[in-house]
């Protein structure tokens, strides 16, 4: 049985992660990208399908972890009866081959630690053939190879198709372990130097982290996020993974696991708003390119979700051998979704375009093309059904915040219109359109008996998107329905203080059994919408909540389940970080606007 999701912390490279847990197992690792097959699959399964463990020997849990500041170096310590002991994971960002490093070093006494390698290429399917070369253990099964080495030498021997080692560090000695990926058929990368390379690791992350222009409450909070989103960020092409795993379940032994290792256009303008207000327009501009490149070609066939470098295809497949996270199965690779109708992405693409523009990144020539093109669709589709924000895979409805969002890139063409003469486009035209759409979503869309906009024309179900409508400038933040939204919201998706992101019972139909916990961003979208609406006082109290909610690292998942009190879905969530910074920067330190 993995240990609970919330057990686990990150390590990265820019171009993939692992999950490293309390014990001091390596539960997850895909190479050499986030949505490469994982080698280490113990996350959603067991032992055997692959894990690294570095601990004292006989030893349960740490006695302590905490990332290194403002970094993403992972040290982990355990207090034993015969010392103490620190194990150091971190990634180091790659010149050539992906690599893991683990630096084990005495801190009191004389400590005995074993460590236990099982490589499982294919998602913990594939065994591989492992022999002793050049004073490495080398790991070889089709297109892949890992090899380990250890700085000083230490014995390491095969059992049970493991590689293990047992050794003893005394107080100032150290034992440096790399691990290192690369094509079968390519000779051995160079080697890199584990200590020089820690060295330079913490030099580039503090660096990077000086950059940040927020210095309000909770910096720690905010830089902790913010380092989470850039180690999400695929170095190559800037796009931005929705989190580094797969299928981690919204609900213990539900189906409700999805592969979320790909760019999600709903993310596109709360992610480059953070990014910009926190000062990082090198990135944010990275992910603006990023979405240029993807939606590139005909309106018609925009995705919700793409690959890292703009890949179209995801097709989604079960793994019949993982039995799941805590028996929660199945395990899903590639994501269906890329096949659905969402009109809301148009507006996300058309708003993240416009706040670049309003924020002074380069500008791009065929961007505004792209961006009338894209209105040309809109205004020939927008009355049709879609699958919404949340990707149900019931029947299409005519869902609100899809039809707001269309209203969105409309009003953000207009403003541009008028700011800049000398852009081609006529004004009237969008002017006529977001009339139109802006009539019939609070003619149609909104429930008039309980003083609440709903989840789509019709229904009595709601919906925390409904809650970005003022922060949209749909409508204002007193305006009386968005006070009644805000209110009726908070009382029918409430679930111990936090928010559902829409009722998944019977009546809601979205395609799927079970439930779920209560979705983090929306809580902090309800934080946002207090704060607009003047209650700033109760706005701050709910942030403080759900800061309380990461895990002892500072890391959140998608979803938390109030009841038993611990993190659901995959993790750690960039939506959920992403929410968090940027409630941060609008209750104490000032937003970007919208």
């Amino acid at each position: 049985m993995p240990h609970p999701i919330e057990d686990h912390a990150l390590i990265g490279d820019h171009q993939t992660a692992a999950l490293v847990d309390r014990h001091g197992s390596m539960d997850w690792l895909c190479l050499p990208r986030f949505d490469s097959a994982a080698c280490f699959a113990a996350l959603l399964g067991d032992e055997e399908n692959g894990h690294w463990r570095i601990a004292p020997k006989g030893a349960g849990p740490c006695t302590r972890r905490a990332y290194r500041a403002d970094s993403l170096v992972l040290d982990t310590e355990w207090d034993t009866e015969d010392g103490s002991v620190r194990v150091t994971d971190f990634m180091p960002q790659r010149d050539h081959a992906p690599d893991v490093v683990r630096v084990v070093e005495g801190l009191k006494g004389s400590v005995t630690v074993r460590g236990t390698l099982r490589i499982r290429f294919d998602y913990g399917s594939v065994v591989p053939w492992v022999r002793n070369e050049d004073g490495h253990r080398v790991a070889v099964a089709g297109p892949d190879s890992v090899w380990l080495r250890s700085e000083p030498s230490v014995r390491t021997w095969g059992h049970a198709f493991a590689t293990h080692s047992e050794f003893t560090v005394k107080e100032g000695e150290k034992v440096a372990f790399v691990l290192t990926w690369h094509p079968s058929h390519e000779p051995r990368p160079p080697l890199v130097d584990p200590h020089e390379a820690l060295r330079a690791s913490l030099e580039d992350w503090r660096a990077w982290v000086a950059r940040c222009h927020y210095d309000g409450t909770h910096r720690d909070a905010v830089v902790r996020s913010l380092i989470t989103l850039k180690a999400l960020t695929y170095a190559p092409t800037g796009g931005i993974v929705a989190a580094p795993t797969t299928s981690l379940p919204e609900e213990i032994g539900g189906v409700r696991n999805w592969d979320y290792r790909y760019c999600w256009l709903r993310d596109a303008t709360l992610t480059l708003r953070a990014l910009i207000t926190a000062g990082y327009l090198e990135e944010a501009q990275a992910w603006r390119d990023w979405l240029l490149r993807a939606v590139a070609g005909d309106p018609a066939d925009l995705q919700i979700v793409y690959g890292l470098s703009g890949e179209r295809r995801l097709p989604e497949h079960e793994l019949p051998w993982l039995s799941g996270h805590a028996d929660s199965a199945p395990v899903r690779i590639g994501n269906a979704a890329e096949k659905q109708l969402q009109l809301d992405v148009y507006g996300e693409v058309v708003d993240s375009l416009a706040l670049a523009h309003r924020s002074g990144l380069a500008t791009r020539p065929h961007g505004w093309n792209l961006q009338l093109c894209l209105l040309e669709f809109l205004r020939e589709k927008w009355r049709e059904p879609d699958q919404g924000l949340w990707e149900v895979r019931g029947p299409r409805r005519h869902f609100v915040y899809s039809k707001v969002m269309v209203w969105v890139a409309a009003d953000r063409t207009v403003r541009s219109l008028e700011a800049d003469p000398r852009l081609r486009g006529d004004a009237d035209r969008w002017r006529k359109l977001r009339d139109e759409v802006h009539r019939e979503v609070c003619e149609r869309g909104y429930d008039a008996e309980r003083n609440t906009f709903t989840q789509s024309y019709g229904s009595a179900g709601l919906d925390a998107s409904l809650l970005l409508i003022p922060r949209l400038g749909f409508l204002p933040p007193d305006d009386p329905r968005v006070i009644g939204t805000i209110e009726a919201v908070r009382a029918e998706l409430g679930h111990d203080g936090l928010l559902r992101r829409y009722s998944t019972e019977e009546a809601a139909d979205d395609g799927l059994p079970g439930g779920e916990g209560a979705f983090v961003v929306c809580s902090f979208w309800l934080a946002d919408a207090l704060h607009l609406a003047g209650r700033t006082k109760e706005a701050r109290e709910l942030f403080e909540r759900l800061l309380a909610l990461r895990n002892d690292v500072g890391l959140l998942a998608e979803e938390y389940d109030p009841v038993a009190g611990r993190q659901l879905g995959n993790f750690p969530q960039a939506f959920s970080h992403i929410g968090l910074v940027s409630t941060a920067l609008a209750l104490f330190g000032g937003d970007a606007g919208g």
